[in-house]
This record gives structure tokens, sequence and C-alpha cells, in this order.
């Protein structure tokens, strides 16, 4: 198994600038590449709260940093941030990072039935207490949600081909592995690539995607993220596809506005203000060197917003 390599870490910690004694969230932090980063730079009189919903993950990143006393580990999904705030009786933080990225962890391990190579049936969880699997939800969704589910969150341009020879296939009786998918999604293609991306990749990327409500967790993280930072602090986070991206550009954009009355109108009477101000207009992306070095990161987008007062 790979040794797990954060993305963006120098970006990433000069844009939330941590200083002695504050008080941070990563929000995800899978082996605590970042979160080891965070904590080295609030020193002993700060804290750092890590959250994972991944039971694996949380447990190597406790053993690595078992020695540093000011971070708090939380098994929790990054959509429940207020909830474990007010568990610990935090109410503001300095800042949060959140890294959305699948760890090379779970990519590699096959028993954790996210990749190609998985020989048992496709599990995709990331929160093993959540009942659903990739392969349940081959088995039992029709093949309007089917397709629904490879069109919206795989941006497969194949969608309706692949939701009805999943259909069929299950009609086999054959488990669904991570060979047997990716044989069928390149069958339906038939070149195995559009738009310059495997089509496995993106049935892959969008079975995962379903397991984990992943959009629907990002969606009611983001808000809760901005609503437990101080005045100044610093909400970063790090996407690796078009539909998490946006959601963060619509959510920081959108945040940033000041008045929204229509421009004919003498004065503002819709009272709304910007509680955003966007740090990186542009999203950041990792160097050629770092790609070269950790070609996972390639995809990698960071943003990163201020609270305002």
């Amino acid at each position: 198994m790979s040794a797990h390599q954060s993305v963006l870490p120098a970006e990433t910690i000069e844009f939330l600038a941590p200083v002695s004694g504050q008080v941070f969230v990563d929000a995800t932090c899978g082996a605590g590449g970042h979160t080891a980063l965070l904590a080295a730079a609030v020193g002993a009189e700060g804290s750092v709260i890590a959250l994972d919903q991944d039971d694996a993950a949380l447990a190597i990143a406790r053993r690595r940093l078992a020695h540093v006393s000011q971070i708090q580990f939380v098994r929790a999904n990054f959509r429940d941030l207020r909830e474990v705030l007010d568990s610990l009786g935090i109410g503001k933080v300095n800042g949060i990072l959140a890294d959305l990225g699948t760890s090379s962890m779970q990519l590699t391990g096959d028993d954790r039935g996210f990749s190609f190579r998985s020989e048992g049936e496709l599990d995709m969880r990331m929160d093993e207490r959540n009942a659903t699997t990739a392969a349940r939800l081959l088995q039992t969704s029709s093949v309007e949600e089917l397709g629904r589910i490879f069109r919206d969150f795989g941006e497969e341009r194949h969608w309706r081909a692949m939701a009805r020879a999943v259909v069929r296939y299950r009609e086999t009786g054959e488990p669904f592995t991570g060979p047997a998918l990716q044989a069928l999604a390149h069958r339906v293609a038939r070149t195995g690539r559009a738009g310059g991306i495997d089509s496995a990749t993106r049935i892959f990327q969008a079975l995962r995607i379903a397991v984990n409500d992943e959009l629907g967790a990002l969606s009611e993280f983001l808000p809760a993220a901005e609503n437990s930072l101080v005045e100044g602090g610093r909400l970063a986070v790090i996407s690796f596809h078009s539909l998490e991206d946006r959601l963060v550009k619509r959510h920081f954009r959108e945040a940033a506005r000041g008045c929204v009355c229509p421009k004919d109108l003498p004065r503002c009477v819709c009272g709304h203000r910007a509680t955003l101000r966007e740090l990186t207009r542009k999203p950041i992306t990792p160097s050629e060197e770092e790609c070269r070095v950790n070609p996972r990161a390639r995809s990698a987008k960071l943003r990163v917003a201020q609270r305002l007062g």
C-alpha cells in the first residue's frame, strides 16, 4: 500500500495562515498530513480538531500523531461539523480545511472496493456504518435511478446505455466486482474513453459519490463551516472534480455578494450583506513538480475564503 501524500500542503498552510494559540479544524483529516502541519503551526497553546468518517484512516492518523497532544480526533462526517464543535464546547474557530480527495489507502486497498482491482463485491463506503454499498446500489436501483447517478455524478455521456447494461448484467447473477464493472463500462463506451477520461473512471466516481452522498454532505458543510468561523477566520477547500469545485465556487461567490437589489433602485432595500471574501478568485492548482511527485494531485483545486464581520 502506497503512502498517502497530502495535496498542496504549502499553499494550504499559506492561505489558512495559522499562528500559535489558534484553533483549527481539519474536517477530513485522512492520514493526518494537513493535520500535522496545522498542529505544528498553532503549537502547544493552540488546538486542532481532526474529523474523519473513515475509521481506518482515523486510526492511522491517531497512530501517526499520537505524540501531538493538541489534536483531538473525532470520527464524524464533515457535514456534522457544527454538532461536533458544540459537543466539544467550541463556538468559533480560526480556520477550517476540507480536503475532499479519496485517499491512497482507500484507492489501493482492494478490500474497500474503490478500485478497478477490487475482486470482491464493490463497497466504496467511506463510513462502514453506512448500510448501502456500491454493489447493493447496482443490484437494487432502477434503470432510471442508475441513469441519473451515472449522468449527474459521473457526467458520463453513455449513461442510458450503461444503466441498461447494469440491469442486464445483474440478471446473470454474477457479482459486481471492480474488473467486472470496468469491463462493462468499456464495452458500453466501446473506446473506453469519453472527453479524455476513462468511462470506467466516471462510473466509479458516480457510484462513490452516490454511496457516500458526497455532494449532499458538502452542501451542508459549507454553510456550517462559514458560520463556525471567527471574524477574519478562513475556510479552505481542496476539490478534485468539477461537481465539487462548482459547489464550492458557487457558495463562495454567493456569500461574497453584497446588495442584490435591482440596479434601478435608488437605494438598497434588500439588506443583504456579504459574509465571505474570496481570497482565491481563481483556484490554486498544484505545480508541475508536485504533479510529477504525486500524480493524484493533478486535478486538485484549492479555494479559500475569509469570514467577514
